[in-house]
């Protein structure tokens, strides 16, 4: 019997939650770097990854490594390698199938972005979800589906830098005895945030209206949505001190109509489409062009 065949890896084009052309993802770092990236004393960087018979050096991997930003360089490395392994797949299906010629004005494109387009264009079929396909997602998908959830908050804020110790203690224990005075008398939080607060809200007596979430600071957005309707029975912290918080009210997001989220719902699933159909087609050209040594530099980011 033969030997299996080895299941090839997917190699990712990022195209969904991107503003950019299939096109311009595929070359969105393709620049030239010729006066840029390691030096070697003279001779040239070593290579272990190959596209066929042509060679990705270190040098290159550690200059692309820049636009792909991870926990570790080796994760950089990983993604750096994935990406130039791509467009040379491209490159070299451009170049087989003659489409320089198919280009003969690129206009603001590069003239490699503007090849990939067209034969992208030409081999991934762009297929457009049908009526069925989003009410389909629409029914399934329910909780995706709501207008934003809000609060109406007031606070008082005991500021003090995040690299202050003593000042953020003090804080804190200013808050906690506010928020003692103020469950005997709830009727004084316009006083106090007058008379306390480091907000501008202090003159609306820390008012800060209508908030939903994404609004605020993160960690203090984090906290004040688990909150319950009334005075927060602590201070919530954030970068800028801490926090008297009451919340007045709590709005859920009512649930939104097909018809408000149909072409959000298209759009989501064309581009989910699109992205398989690049994977297989990906996958297909790995296996007209051999790729050597990525397996490596994957497992050392493992």
């Amino acid at each position: 019997m033969g030997e299996s065949k080895p299941r090839l890896r997917e190699l990712p084009i990022t195209v969904i939650d991107s503003g950019k052309s299939v096109a311009e993802e595929a070359h969105s770092h393709a620049h030239d770097h010729n006066d840029e990236g390691p030096r070697s004393l003279g001779q040239a960087a070593p290579s272990f990854l190959f596209v066929g018979d042509t060679a990705i050096s270190e040098a290159d991997i550690a200059r692309e490594m820049q636009f792909h930003r991870a926990m570790t360089p080796e994760h950089s490395r990983a993604d750096a390698a994935r990406a130039l392994v791509v467009r040379e797949l491209l490159r070299r299906e451009v170049e087989r199938l003659g489409l320089q010629g198919d280009v003969q004005d690129a206009g603001s494109e590069a003239m490699e972005e503007a090849c990939t387009r067209v034969l992208l264009e030409r081999e991934v079929e762009n297929r457009v979800p049908t009526l069925e396909d989003c009410q389909r997602y629409y029914a399934q998908n329910p909780e995706r589906f709501h207008a934003p959830d809000r609060i109406r908050v007031r606070h008082i804020l005991l500021g003090a830098a995040a690299d202050d110790v003593s000042g953020r203690f003090n804080a804190r224990e200013q808050a906690e005895k506010l928020i003692a005075e103020l469950k005997l008398q709830p009727h004084l939080f316009t006083d106090f945030a007058l008379r306390h607060s480091d907000c501008p809200s202090k003159d609306d007596g820390g008012e800060l209206g209508w908030l939903e979430r994404g609004q605020a600071t993160p960690e203090f957005d984090r906290q004040v949505f688990r909150l319950r309707e009334g005075l927060a029975a602590f201070p919530v912290e954030s970068r800028w001190g801490y926090h008297v918080v009451c919340v007045d009210a709590v709005e859920s997001g009512e649930e939104l109509a097909f018809d408000q989220v149909r072409q959000r719902i298209s759009d989501y699933l064309e581009l989910q489409v699109r992205q398989r159909e690049l994977q297989q087609y990906l996958q297909g050209l790995q296996e007209r062009y051999e790729v050597r040594g990525l397996d490596a530099i994957e497992a050392g980011a493992a």
